[in-house]
């Protein structure tokens, strides 16, 4: 078989319009089934270079400024502040309340063109961050955070959405579990670049040091954005004006249609809202964000009182991190090539909920810290499984959205209380806290079986409506050229070959 490097040498422009051409149907129109498999292959390895490292660089940035407060905070923000215990877990609660209040901004990346949305945003949130570095009073950084959930409500949740315009169904998964990958991976630089800063000796505040060097580089970010993000495929200029029509091939395989931006159907949004299957995913979602929440902004203060020092609480929270990110990226990939992301959370959601059950069982210092690497390796990739689940078994872009804005509204609730479970007058086991984030990990688990089985149900009735997959595939090609007399039917979007992923 030949490499991607043969094949580049090989498909000169002209032998590349050559293909394009003798695939192309009566209406001037590529389709999707035609498409040499290495021309693809081509444009999908172009995508991974330049968006998905792009929207993950961006949420790293944001994951960043979000759970800095942790470090801050025992860097000398809470003796500046007068941060008292519920002060402090205020100031993580006020900005899940603006995020939440604000999830709807996500259909705005179906309107607004990305490029100008994602600007926006990005220019908002680092502002916000960056300012944080000159507040003198509890009140002002309350309202700081209120503004950074309202600016960072606008692309965190958005981005799957987004890289949906640009992925097949059995694709988004891994590049999803990259996108989300950078928040552990924040959270393993947020540790090593803490404890930089926090060992030296600048001329004013560490924490406010903390705040400008992990602000200001988001502001610079935006800029990117603006220049470097596609709004879609078939408009990347990255892509060459043959690439382009594979890319629109792609979107009419997936949703109908080419062009992905602009315009959403109501009624669909409406059948999205009402989905019993969307409600299930938004209660894993909410039972996962009460640990997802809670461990980044707590583990400096949870590894403190076990009595590391401030600094080196800061560097151990690195590895745990950074095993999670690992699996992040591992797990959703096995799931896209098995087609079975139930599998999968039931085993990720099981491993996160026995690390909590060692952090509020153990004594011992080795034990709890080994337990801390459990609920890191499950959580973070847990999330990374349950947002392409939504984004696999919504069959119209539309519903995609919708699928996606409920499961942040639901979801985006269970930080509210994830915020509040380490009071300090809980220390320094936090057994409380712990067993509620062990509890609703293990909640998942039966979520996970539960919406799984309700998925097998609804494939045997799509098999007994529509014949099986085999069946079906026999008859696609035939089916194509019946659509509108040419062009592509959109098997992806509740076709008969759309069935649900395990």
């Amino acid at each position: 078989m030949r490499n991607a490097v043969d094949v580049e040498k090989e498909d000169s422009p002209e032998r590349v319009e050559d293909k394009i051409e003798s695939r192309e149907g009566e209406g001037g129109e590529l389709r999707h089934s035609d498409i040499d498999p290495e021309l693809d292959r081509r444009v999908r390895r172009k995508l991974d270079m330049r968006v998905v490292p792009l929207v993950m660089s961006l949420y790293l940035l944001a994951f960043l400024d979000r759970s800095n407060i942790g470090n801050a905070r025992i860097a000398g923000m809470a003796d500046d502040l007068s941060l008292t215990s519920d002060r402090y877990d205020w100031l993580l609660t006020i900005f899940y309340i603006s995020y939440i209040l604000f999830e709807p901004q996500v259909i705005m990346w179906k309107l607004v063109p990305p490029h100008i949305w994602a600007t926006f945003c990005v220019f908002g949130w680092g502002l916000v961050s960056t300012v944080q570095a000159g507040i003198h009073t509890w009140a002002a950084e309350m309202a700081l955070r209120f503004f950074m959930g309202v600016t960072e409500a606008g692309y965190g949740p958005g981005i799957p959405y987004l890289l949906s315009f640009f992925y097949l169904r059995h694709e988004v998964g891994l590049r999803v579990g990259f996108f989300l990958s950078a928040a552990p991976l924040a959270n393993t630089f947020a540790g090593a670049l803490a404890f930089g800063i926090t060992s030296g000796s600048p001329g004013i505040a560490k924490w406010r040091v903390l705040f400008l060097v992990e602000g200001l580089p988001t502001i610079v970010m935006a800029a990117v954005a603006f220049f470097f993000l596609p709004d879609s495929p078939e408009k990347a200029k990255f892509l060459n004006e043959e690439e382009k029509k594979v890319a629109k091939a792609r979107g009419v395989h997936q949703a109908g249609k080419g062009t992905r931006v602009g315009g959403v159907k109501w009624k669909e949004l409406g059948q999205g809202l009402s989905d019993p299957k969307g409600w299930i995913l938004g209660l894993m979602y909410f039972s996962c964000n009460v640990s997802f929440s809670s461990l980044p902004v707590f583990l400096p203060t949870i590894l403190k009182e076990m009595g590391f020092s401030a600094i080196n609480a800061q560097g151990l929270t690195a590895p745990p991190f950074f095993l999670s990110f690992l699996i992040t990226i591992l797990t959703p990939w096995i799931a896209d090539r098995t087609q079975q992301r139930g599998i999968m959370l039931i085993i990720l959601t099981l491993i996160g909920g026995i690390g909590y059950v060692i952090l509020a069982a153990a004594k011992t210092v080795a034990a709890r810290y080994f337990g801390v690497f459990m609920s890191a390796a499950g959580i973070f990739p847990a999330i990374a499984n349950i947002l392409p689940w939504v984004l696999n078994n919504q069959g119209s872009d539309t519903r995609r959205g919708a699928g996606i804005v409920l499961l942040n509204l639901i979801g985006q609730c269970g930080p509210l209380l994830g915020t509040r479970l380490y009071p300090s007058s809980e220390g320094p086991f936090y057994v409380k806290g712990q067993a509620v984030c062990a509890a609703f990990m293990f909640f998942t688990t039966v979520l996970v079986i539960t919406l799984r089985t309700i998925l097998v149900w609804e494939n045997k009735k799509l098999d007994r409506e529509y014949g099986t997959l085999q069946e079906q595939k026999r008859a696609a090609r035939e089916a194509e050229l019946r659509r509108e007399g040419r062009g592509e039917l959109a098997v992806e979007n509740y076709g008969p070959l759309f069935r649900y992923v395990l």
